[in-house]
């Protein structure tokens, strides 16, 4: 049954108390046999073996942190949740098998059907903060191509040369590049860097967003450039890993080195 798989977490705690829950014990290997044998101790009541307040406090604390960053990697926006938590506390509460057909009807909301609620969720807050930044991303370029230095190609693919570099540029999309990038959104935030002190990023430019495959060819070795681009050639309505959809993006891009791309040679079959 679907419901299930809402124990998955509750599993995975076990499992962790079960690894910590092994008895210490009894003597050691090659343990002295005419040691004096301890005094027997008293056991201790079931109460005493509970957990204290402190240590429930901190595990409650942590679920939280755990359901919080789930909310927050899903942008999930402001959530009710007096509900959430009502539905925490109907869960623990619930009587019955959860393999039984009739278990989810004591919830306010079968939870069978919480896949499909939440892709449902899912899609309209996406679709939501894309109309938000397309609005963002339209004001954001228009101001910026006023700036000084700042110039544009066909494509709408926004730049500053830093430094053209030498006359060895990629020639086509075929070409292999390294290069140290920092990748940052139009509010300053660092989603993705490679620091100079880190080993070069090799990359095939067919094989990176639309930005990068035309921008790249306007430097050569040594350049450096801060590309301004444009959602529809980065990552688009679908966003990525820490990008939401439709945002603009800020490259600060150096081509350290070029690899030119060479047709394999065709064997004569005479």
């Amino acid at each position: 049954m679907k419901t299930m798989k809402m124990l998955a977490a509750s599993a995975m705690i076990l499992s962790i108390v079960a690894c910590n829950s092994n008895s210490v014990s009894g003597k050691a290997d090659g343990a002295d046999s005419t040691a004096v044998a301890a005094a027997p101790q008293k056991p201790a009541s079931a109460k005493e073996l509970l957990p204290s307040k402190a240590t429930v406090d901190s595990v409650s604390y942590l679920l939280g942190i755990q359901l919080g960053s789930m909310i927050k990697n899903y942008n999930m926006g402001d959530l009710n949740f007096n509900m959430i938590k009502k539905g925490a506390a109907d869960f623990v509460a619930s009587k019955g098998n959860p393999r039984d057909e009739e278990f989810t009807k004591q919830f306010k909301v079968n939870p069978e059907e919480m896949n499909r609620i939440m892709n449902d969720f899912v899609q309209k807050r996406a679709e939501y903060v894309g109309a938000i930044n397309k609005e963002k991303e339209q004001k954001f370029l228009e101001a910026n191509r006023k700036k000084e230095g700042v110039q544009e190609t066909e494509s709408g693919l926004q730049y500053i040369i830093v430094e053209a570099g030498s006359d060895v540029k990629p020639k086509s999309a075929k070409d292999t590049v390294y290069v140290h990038y920092k990748l940052s959104l139009t509010d300053g935030t660092v989603v993705e860097e490679v620091k100079e002190d880190q080993d070069a990023v090799m990359l095939t430019l067919n094989r990176v967003i639309p930005a990068w495959t035309e921008g790249l060819q306007l430097l050569g070795e040594g350049g450096k450039a801060t590309l301004f681009v444009p959602s529809e050639l980065g990552y688009g309505e679908r966003g990525s890993n820490g990008i939401d959809p439709n945002s603009t993006l800020v490259f600060d891009i150096q081509l350290d080195s070029v690899k030119v791309f060479v047709e394999p040679a065709v064997e004569d079959k005479k």
